[in-house]
């Protein structure tokens, strides 16, 4: 059976804290600037790739959290999280709210309940957000003219998604395990993101299951655009029940809430939990949360990372 629960969350987190719409199309889409300050933690250190070059997407910083604990005695796992610059530091952001993903992992090592980690935050290129995290072989299971309008109105001509991935996966990797003590094994590398973060972590495990071991989607966009429809999550549903990666020790972790544009993930994420659980992933490789009360913003996904990070990396 898959593990899929209702969590109850204290009402306020559900207040709105932006329009709906503007969330769903804006939120954590801000162009990288040279200038931005380097986030301030208060646990482990950031250390700033500035610009990392590519031959496949435009240069973007990546900001990377390191804990004390890692060395060359005791190598971390890797976590790849994207919106980098909505993480760690809510003074920075373009809406004062962060994950503060450092504080949760750092909490989870000193309790044990997590091996130690470092945290890779590859910075969103602004305008061109929703083209990078839109999995590009969604459109081969839409209709064409649906296909067309959307390339046209919502992805600047072309899915950039499988560069974006390339570039991770090609470039960004293999500097992040030559650079850090990492454990660069598929059953200690991960991806975690929200929103579209979190359809292009679910996209990246199917693509190259030989580099992911693991993928969390927290408040994933199923519907593909700032409101309700078929199409989208039809495509989405058919690319996983042809290419979503087997389960083989590897973990998928979803979830969503019940306000702001959470409100409309409920339906196509149970369509997903059954996709899911026919391709042989059970309760050890599969958990479903709903957040009751909760809406889409940093806040909330700040209140309930440990739940990802112990499914997906938990000891």
């Amino acid at each position: 059976m898959m593990n899929r629960h209702t969590v109850s969350t204290p009402a306020w987190w559900g207040r709105l804290l932006m329009p709906l719409l503007g969330w769903g199309l804006m939120a954590s889409a801000v162009t990288p600037a040279a200038s931005q300050p380097l986030p301030q933690v208060s646990v482990g250190r950031i250390e700033r790739l500035a610009q990392v070059p590519s031959q496949h997407v435009d240069p973007r910083h990546v900001d990377v959290w390191i804990p004390a604990a890692c060395s060359a005695q005791q190598p971390c796992q890797v976590l790849y999280m994207h919106d980098g610059q909505m993480l760690f530091d809510a003074s920075t952001t373009w809406n004062k709210q962060a994950w503060n993903v450092h504080l949760a992992v750092d909490k989870l090592m000193r309790e044990g309940l997590l091996a130690p980690t470092i945290v890779v935050g590859i910075w969103n290129n602004g305008a061109m957000r929703h083209s990078e995290y839109f999995p590009g072989k969604f459109l081969n299971h839409l209709a064409p003219a649906t296909r067309q309008a959307l390339l046209d109105k919502t992805l600047q001509g072309r899915s950039r998604s499988d560069a974006y991935l390339r570039f991770i996966v090609e470039e960004l990797k293999p500097l992040i395990d030559q650079r850090f003590p990492v454990r660069p094994q598929a059953a200690h590398t991960a991806l975690m993101g929200a929103s579209m973060g979190g359809l292009i972590s679910v996209y990246a495990m199917s693509e190259y299951p030989q580099v992911f071991g693991g993928a969390a989607g927290l408040s994933t966009h199923w519907v593909g655009i700032h409101e309700a429809n078929a199409a989208i999550p039809l495509a989405a549903f058919n690319f996983l029940q042809q290419s979503l990666a087997p389960a083989d020790g590897r973990r998928l972790y979803q979830d969503h809430g019940t306000t702001e544009l959470d409100a409309l993930y409920g339906t196509y994420q149970r369509f997903v939990d059954q996709i899911v659980a026919g391709k042989g992933y059970t309760g050890r490789d599969y958990l479903s949360l709903v957040f009751e009360g909760t809406g889409h913003n940093e806040k909330a996904w700040a209140a309930r990372l440990e739940r990802p990070l112990r499914f997906i990396f938990g000891r």
